[in-house]
């Protein structure tokens, strides 16, 4: 049983079903009809928590003599709520259209939807099903399930097509992404292909309108009867996601039911949400794809402000999506729509009414936001969608809601006007330009697989940028794209070189869901003066979409000087970030490394020796921990070495080999000193971990997913009114504050005692620190950063301490917290770098002068330890955020066990 950010509980049981429970509490419940795992690895036994993908499969390659590598017994990944199909395979789209199956009907009930007149998600598969009754230009698909299962529709409005229609309009989308060049000479495929729109909407819950304009817009197309709509349909698939999160629309809560923000999730793809929508970008190809949001005053329709994301080819995106902005611009002043709102551009301000040449705008963030509005991460739909050669923009429609929870039917009818007409704008703008657009996509497809030197668009190449000139009036050297260098390939190493085989496996699994090519060396490679062992991972990196391949894997660029303010994250390295080595390798103009195999399934390195025996399991990776708490949860016994190792005695082997075979972990023989160290007194047997914990969904989702299934979530109230629950808790985790109020001494007398009988407090940030120093376990001054400084550091690993048999030499920040003057019993864990601390991000000094220098070699990581044997470890880096910080998030295992007597 797991408790989530809401207070509520989440239960996950193996059967069939799915119910939800309302309350204030937040309380959901959400049953799954087989075992399933986290996309980045989570395996999951018959009960456990939330996440929602299948175990990995295994490659089936020997892993050497004496050793077995095993099947995994579920294929790759699968989705949230009994998911029919894997979510390594890529997206089925219908065999003809129309593709009209009868969708299911949710029963009517509550919805935040209501207030404002607009459309429930219950409310669209009726109209959907009636719509498909008498028109051929409607079909419709179900792409996935939401957190709580309902259904993600995908409806595409496009003239019929034959069986042999559409599959060879699949094989021209093939084309212009495989062999573009190809695809440029072929007069057919300019002539017929039906170039792809793509409209989605409500990724925030409680931004509902733009569902409701798009499902006018779909109406308007299914039933008019000109030619041009006809003529329109037969040129183009114009495609819409209504809902991306149906949960949050009927809630009104702008994340998913996992509490996670989606439009913050197209990178590490926790939410099976944004699983669907990256499925349906690589599905859909889009030349357009527009993100529907809301609210900012006045419609805003990107490009966005500086900085740029360094590994776009914004030459071939800013000429055109500016354009698109502009058409949008005067198409909508031109509407004249009832109680819309408008941009002074002179003043920086909204006005009601179109009263004048500088008040006839909207809001562009490219020319109107200098900075605060940004395309740089690629966590966002619209960014992560150009990496697919799109021209792609959020839209936020204007008029706000007066509560977090509902709109106004005033408010909602004029942003349904002002969405709907956005649309058929845009439409219209890719029915006129799609030639362009198409030519455009081919050439960053075709820049990849050639593997040019990349050219960062700066103020000296701008007359070099064919198309429209209207934007680079707007150009400023604070857009410069910063430069990027390259490599030839990505090399994920196997064998002794490799910190974290299990890491290493989900890292390349999560490449391929990213359409990321991957192969493995056919023989050793010397580059330089290293040997890659055969079987190597290779991210070679001249391929389609290696923009978003280098986006993934590199570093990235410390962007801090540039502007003031981010919009968000400024660095998200897989590389850096997942706790498996990557090596950076050559320049892309160099020769291939060596001959390679496609990889074309998830990979597992789960290997048990041959004949049954005592184990040893390294604690290196996540997967390694998901294996070492599924034993602990089957009672088996483990005894945790003081070299961060376990050992698994022989009556163990038989639920080894299943843990290896689930999570992907590697056990080995023991060898003589490993079983010697079981007498010694600094070796722990270890049991199931409960732990009780105050965070909010990063912290419970990041447990979860290390394989920690009894969790509990308090706070100063819940403390006070049931302190019995630290009763039962081995451990006390923070992660968000953990205050007790004036009518709350009960929790804190209770956390008191908790200590007092020598159990632990782990936790990071602010928060984890307070409590651990409240209650006597840590002493040292604070220094924290930048409340918005967010990126990558440097860290050093003592000798002596805990994390130093798997050290990780980087670790996320957001923001960065330093640890000085240690007072007695309080040790550094880990440490900021001494001379280089921060390497990606963006990291401005705060008001007293904190940036990176002031926290050059200081404590990152502490620990403590009371009188009564209760311990402390405090992580002042974001060691679980958004469930991305996987190398961390094995570590943050790492402090629970060793923490727990």
């Amino acid at each position: 049983m797991v408790t989530n950010a809401f207070g509520g509980v989440l239960t996950v049981k193996d059967s069939s079903g799915i119910q939800q429970n309302a309350s204030t509490t937040g309380v959901i419940s959400v049953t799954i009809k087989r075992p399933l795992c986290l996309l980045t690895g989570l395996a999951l036994a018959a009960t456990t928590t939330v996440g929602l993908v299948a175990p990995a499969s295994a490659t089936g390659d020997r892993d050497g003599p004496g050793a077995r590598t095993l099947e995994a017994s579920a294929p790759a990944r699968s989705n949230a709520v009994d998911a029919p199909a894997s979510l390594m395979a890529p997206l089925e789209m219908p065999a003809v259209y129309p593709s009209q199956p009868r969708l299911k009907v949710y029963p009517d009930g509550p919805d935040a939807s209501d207030a404002a007149g607009l459309l429930a998600h219950h409310d669209l598969a009726p109209q959907l099903n009636k719509w498909m009754k008498y028109s051929n230009r409607i079909s419709t698909q179900v792409v996935g399930q939401s957190t709580q299962g309902r259904d993600l529709y995908l409806v595409t409005v496009t003239a019929p097509e034959t069986k042999w229609q559409a599959r060879k309009q699949e094989s021209w989308r093939n084309e212009i992404r495989e062999d573009p060049s190809s695809a440029m000479r072929d007069k057919k495929l300019k002539k017929r292909y039906k170039q792809p729109i793509w409209f989605s909407a409500n990724i925030h819950g409680n931004e509902w309108e733009g569902t409701d304009a798009s499902m006018s817009a779909i109406e308007e197309l299914v039933t008019a009867r000109g030619r041009d709509v006809r003529s329109l349909l037969r040129q183009h698939r114009i495609y819409f996601s209504l809902t991306l999160n149906p949960d949050g629309r009927n809630a009104g809560t702008r994340a998913t039911a996992l509490g996670l923000n989606e439009n913050r999730d197209m990178i590490t793809a926790t939410t099976p949400e944004g699983q669907s929508f990256i499925r349906t970008t690589e599905a859909v190809q889009p030349l357009l794809a527009a993100d529907l949001h809301g609210y900012t005053g006045v419609l805003q329709v990107e490009p966005c402000g500086p900085p740029h994301g360094v590994n776009y080819e914004y030459d071939l995106f800013i000429s055109r999506a500016y354009q698109m902005a502009r058409k949008v611009e005067r198409d909508v002043v031109r509407a004249e729509i009832p109680g819309n709102t408008y941009y002074n551009v002179k003043t920086d301000e909204v006005v009601d009414g179109n009263t004048g040449p500088d008040t006839s705008h909207i809001k562009i963030p490219y020319r109107d936001t200098p900075s605060g509005w940004d395309d740089f991460p690629p966590i966002f739909t619209a960014q992560y969608a150009a990496y697919s050669g799109a021209v792609a923009t959020t839209v936020e429609l204007p008029l706000s809601r007066p509560k977090t929870d509902s709109q106004t039917p005033e408010n909602a009818r004029v942003n349904v006007a002002v969405g709907k007409t956005t649309i058929e704008s845009m439409i219209d703008y890719v029915d006129k330009r799609g030639n362009a657009l198409l030519r455009n996509q081919a050439k960053v497809f075709q820049r990849g697989l050639a593997g040019d030197p990349k050219t960062s668009l700066t103020t000296d190449n701008l007359d070099s940028v064919e198309g429209p000139n209207e934007w680079k009036k707007h150009w400023d050297p604070v857009d410069d794209q910063e430069p990027v260098e390259l490599p030839r390939a990505y090399v994920i190493p196997v064998g002794a070189d490799q910190r974290s085989s299990a890491d290493a496996d989900r890292l390349v699994e999560q490449l391929l869901f990213h359409e990321v090519r991957v192969g493995r060396l056919k023989s050793a490679a010397d580059v330089g003066s290293k040997t890659y062992p055969a079987g190597s991972y290779v991210v070679d990196m001249h391929q389609p979409k290696r923009g978003l391949a280098n986006s993934l894997l590199d570093l990235g660029v410390d962007i801090s000087a540039k502007v003031p303010t981010m919009y968000d994250i400024s660095a998200w390295s897989l590389s850096y970030l997942w706790g498996a080595t990557v090596d950076k390798v050559g320049s892309t103009t160099d020769a291939p490394l060596g001959a390679t195999d496609p990889v074309r399934r998830a990979p597992s390195s789960g290997t048990v020796p041959a004949t049954a025996g005592d184990l040893t399991l390294d604690l290196a990776g996540v997967g390694d921990y998901q294996a070492l708490n599924a034993l602990l949860e089957e009672n088996v016994s483990v005894f945790l070495l003081a070299d961060g190792s376990a050992v698994v005695p022989t009556e163990g082997y038989a639920a080894a080999t299943t843990a290896a075979q689930e999570h992907g972990a590697t056990f080995t023989a023991s060898t003589p000193e490993d079983v010697a160290a079981l007498g010694d007194p600094s070796t722990k047997a270890l049991r199931d971990t409960r732990i009780a914990y105050s965070g909010v969904a990063d912290d419970s989702l990041a447990l979860a997913e290390l394989g920690f299934d009894d969790l509990k979530v308090v706070d100063g109230a819940r403390l006070s009114e049931r302190p019995s629950i630290l009763k039962w808790a081995d451990v006390l985790w923070v992660g968000a504050p953990l205050k007790f109020g004036e009518d709350q001494e009960r929790g804190r007398k209770a956390v008191k005692r908790f200590v007092a009988r020598g159990n632990p407090i782990v936790g990071h940030g602010t928060s984890g620190f307070q409590a651990a120093q409240q209650f006597g376990l840590v002493n040292a001054e604070p220094i924290k950063g930048n409340p918005y400084g967010n990126g990558i550091v440097a860290v050093d690993t003592p000798a002596g301490s805990l994390l130093a048999a798997y050290p990780l030499d980087h670790a996320f920040i957001y923001p960065a917290l330093a640890f000085d003057e240690l007072g007695a019993g309080t040790t550094a864990a880990q440490s900021y770098d001494a001379e280089d601390p921060f390497l990606a991000g963006h990291w401005l000094p705060s008001k007293d002068g904190v940036g990176p220098d002031a926290v050059a070699g200081l404590a990152s990581a502490v620990t403590g330890e009371s009188e009564s044997g209760a311990r402390a470890f405090v992580f002042g880096t974001s060691v679980v955020f958004r469930t991305h910080t996987r190398g961390q998030m094995s570590q943050a295992a790492r402090a629970i066990f060793w923490a727990v007597d």
